[in-house]
């Protein structure tokens, strides 16, 4: 099958090499514009001498650019595979191959639809999660499903990034290649989604990371760990923002201290109260500084974060 690849980072590399492997055409790459920090999608495209586009958007002004239509109309795809896209496709490219696109997602499909599905099924206390593979359609992670692949636990240690690399990144690579098997062979069944079980999440921005110390011990821990890495659950020192990562519940008791109050301070972890226990977080980052080990960001036992 012919096939434009959009994606980015070793997952978007994994399902080209994987694609190729099947003895799929692959017609174009489309990968981020070249930046200071190497892509490896991009340079995987270049070793094997594909067709290799890198543009920085592909609408302007909500509307798609009609050269970047005409160029992708040019390779003559026959689907389009969307593994770990971050800019908005428009229409005219997503639904011009006979067979659409195939896009993926780090959740089960209704639940969790948004671009940070994975920190906020920890951050809502989820117990299980898995991947789908779908047909985009006009709704935001709304289309028909092709693959769904469940049945993975999410474990008290999971952050947002550990989730991702530990369980579901393999995972996300076999349900890519399974589906465009199936679309190939003409296999694929488009199961329409439940609309009675879907939730839309928005962005994890700064606003949603800040730490309310009013949440119990077993929410702020989860708030840590589903904004590790980014944005970083943050609270306030003084005048400084600090981001808490490495985030674990040290206990389930009460300390007596306010919300908030450093309890102690050793060299791999910062404990601090809160309601019905005691937080313990490995690292730190205070305002613009890089991430330091507990013991070596400069806050003392009786400092309170607020």
């Amino acid at each position: 099958m012919r096939i434009a690849l959009f994606g980015q980072a070793p997952f978007g590399r994994d399902v080209l090499v994987r694609l190729l492997g099947a003895g799929h055409e692959i017609v174009g790459v489309y990968a981020p514009p070249a930046a200071a920090r190497p892509d490896v999608l991009a340079e995987e495209a270049e070793k094997r001498g594909l067709r290799l586009l890198r543009p920085k958007t592909l609408r302007r002004k909500g509307a798609a650019i009609p050269e970047r239509v005409r160029e992708h109309a040019a390779l003559g795809a026959e689907l389009n595979v969307l593994a770990f896209v971050t800019i908005i496709l428009p229409p005219e490219i997503v639904d011009a191959p006979r067979q659409g696109s195939l896009c993926f997602h780090p959740s089960l499909l209704p639940k969790y639809r948004g671009g940070n599905a994975l920190a906020w099924q920890i951050l809502l206390g989820e117990t299980e999660t898995g991947v789908t593979v779908f047909r985009p359609d006009a709704g935001v992670d709304t289309g028909p499903i092709v693959v769904q692949k469940g049945g993975v636990a999410i474990e008290a240690h999971h952050t947002a990034a550990s989730l991702y690399f530990e369980r579901l990144y393999a995972l996300g690579v076999d349900a890519m290649v399974e589906a465009v098997s199936l679309v190939a062979s003409g296999r694929a069944r488009y199961e329409p989604q439940d609309e009675s079980r879907a939730s839309f999440q928005g962005l994890v921005t700064d606003e949603v990371a800040r730490l309310d110390w009013s949440k119990s011990a077993l929410e702020l821990e989860r708030w840590i760990r589903g904004c590790d890495p980014n944005p970083g659950a943050h609270a306030r020192l003084g005048g400084e923002v600090v981001r808490l990562f490495g985030g674990r519940l040290a206990s389930r008791e009460e300390t007596g201290a306010a919300p908030g109050t450093v309890l102690a301070v050793a060299p791999a972890a910062l404990r601090i109260a809160a309601r019905g226990g005691v937080l313990e977080v490995a690292k730190l980052r205070i305002g613009a500084g890089a991430k330091l080990a507990a013991g070596e960001a400069g806050i003392a036992a009786g400092a309170r974060l607020a």
